[in-house]
């Protein structure tokens, strides 16, 4: 088995979800299960063993939760946990932080998590059309 360490230091400079930029002094990366996608050990979905990622649903409802098992990591099909919420936004992220620290699954991402979920869940809000005002003139009397 390989530490997640030395897998790091592999791959922090070249893999294929790094987004790199002269001006800019922070890397981002695309990895699925890195929640604030930046590129850094914490939040690399790549070199972990249990990684939580957050995506929309199907039926845009609602949040799912993704998580990798670590015991199942050589075996793909059998390695992936998915719970969907869909009960509301804050029954929702209360059930999300519930089942992260509940299960001791990484609750240092719990943080990153909710923050992700709740984007998740604003993007799906609809869009206010605020009320038309009318110009009509009051005749002065």
């Amino acid at each position: 088995m390989v530490s997640s360490h030395l897998i790091w230091n592999i791959v922090k400079n070249n893999n294929a979800y790094l987004m790199k930029a002269d001006n800019i002094k922070k890397w981002f990366s695309k990895e699925p299960g890195n929640l604030p996608n930046l590129a850094s050990f914490k939040y690399s979905g790549l070199i972990h063993s249990k990684t939580i990622h957050i995506q929309p649903t199907a039926d845009n409802k609602g949040f799912a939760c993704v998580t990798k098992r670590a015991t199942k990591k050589y075996k793909p099909g059998k390695a992936v946990i998915k719970q969907e919420w869909k009960s509301g936004p804050r029954r929702s992220l209360l059930k999300l932080r519930k089942y992260i620290v509940g299960n001791k699954y990484r609750k240092e991402l719990t943080k990153a998590a909710l923050r992700r979920a709740s984007a998740v869940l604003q993007s799906q809000k609809r869009a206010q059309i605020p009320a038309k005002k009318s110009n009509k003139k009051k005749a002065d009397n």
